[in-house]
């Protein structure tokens, strides 16, 4: 293989893995606010985004679930062509959208709150009209580079979903949720075979 072809590899693996890293100066009282609110949220909570954020969205809302946090993905577009209609007043929003200026992702965020929801950010620009609306925000920096050409979202929503692995891991076990729980809702494949894990 061309060596240059392997350099740029090893260099994306890199400022992917830095990135990732970064994640641990991240946390802050606006982290311990979010977890309050997920913890004592009476209702679901939903996650979206759109492009690669909406994988990580979908990804998140996933792990939150298998981990106790009942959570569900909305997709943007479709939220705005009624789906929406699924949210009511004890529901949280967490918004990923790193520049913060996505207009199906503020428009649904905006319309949320309108219904009562409280939406979280997870954003790198704090001056985005995302970051102004929302009520909690969640800020990354992401380095040059972390993203190619600073346009395609790969460094910045890693650091999302690993942030969001955290949060789900936290909630688990300030809900004193069990692993016999895990597995109760989820009994099919290698995890539901092996039965419950010693930690």
């Amino acid at each position: 293989m061309d060596q240059s072809v392997l350099a740029a590899a090893r260099e994306r693996v890199q400022l992917e893995a830095d990135a990732v890293r970064k994640v641990v100066d991240v946390f802050d009282d606006a982290t311990d606010q979010i977890m309050e609110a997920m913890l004592h949220c009476t209702g679901k909570v939903f996650v979206t985004g759109s492009g690669t954020s909406g994988s990580i969205a979908r990804r998140m809302a996933h792990l939150f679930s298998v981990s106790g946090t009942p959570a569900v993905f909305m997709q943007p577009s479709d939220a705005l062509h009624g789906t929406m209609g699924a949210l009511r007043d004890n529901d949280l929003l967490v918004a990923i959208s790193k520049g913060g200026r996505s207009d199906e992702i503020n428009n649904l965020a905006r319309r949320a709150q309108e219904r009562g929801v409280k939406v979280i950010a997870l954003t790198s620009d704090r001056s985005a009209e995302l970051a102004l609306m929302a009520d909690y925000v969640q800020y990354f920096e992401v380095d040059e580079g972390v993203d190619p050409g600073n346009a395609i979202a790969m460094g910045s929503t890693l650091m999302h979903a690993v942030w969001g692995d955290c949060l789900a891991v936290a909630l688990m076990g300030m809900r004193g949720y069990s692993w016999s729980d895990v597995l109760f809702t989820h009994p099919l494949g290698a995890v539901g075979k092996r039965g419950v894990p010693n930690a």
